[in-house]
């Protein structure tokens, strides 16, 4: 089952951050709290959204965590999945594809042109569970991040 997070769900959410960030090799780059996530989930304007796999026991299993962006050549809003994660031991279990659903859903239901996440080029199940579901790389672009010092430098040039 999925379904929308609530403000009980923070903990969650945050601990699933925390295992996905170590699967990912960089749990040391983790610095968000449950607070963050909730101010920025349930606060005055949220501007993230998330969803939770549950299993049959109502136990939360895995999470979506997206935004919105917005595509100025479609003039459509789009979701952007930030995080997409289901426990190792609820792998295979069909939540993943049922998290990625619930928001394929949502974008049609509202209009959006586009659904879009990044992926590691490292993590070759994500990669094949992604492309297996209709989903195909863009590789014509190169993603660009600032941060930490440089972001500065840049803000106060």
């Amino acid at each position: 089952m999925i379904r929308s997070a609530t403000p009980d769900d923070v903990p969650a959410i945050h601990r699933f951050i925390s295992e996905l960030a170590e699967y990912e090799h960089a749990s040391h780059e983790v610095v968000a709290t449950e607070e963050d996530l909730r101010r920025d989930l349930f606060g005055e304007r949220p501007a993230i959204f998330a969803h939770l796999a549950v299993d049959d026991g109502g136990e939360a299993v895995g999470f979506a965590l997206w935004f919105l962006n917005y595509s100025t050549w479609r003039g459509r809003h789009g979701i952007y999945l930030e995080d997409l994660y289901v426990t190792p031991a609820a792998r295979g279990g069909g939540h993943g594809k049922a998290l990625l659903t619930e928001l394929a859903k949502i974008a049609e239901e509202r209009g959006y042109g586009r659904f879009e996440w990044s992926v590691l080029d490292w993590n070759t199940p994500a990669i094949g569970f992604y492309t297996s579901i209709g989903a195909r790389p863009q590789d014509e672009w190169t993603v660009y991040r600032m941060s930490g010092d440089t972001l500065r430098e840049l803000s106060r040039a």
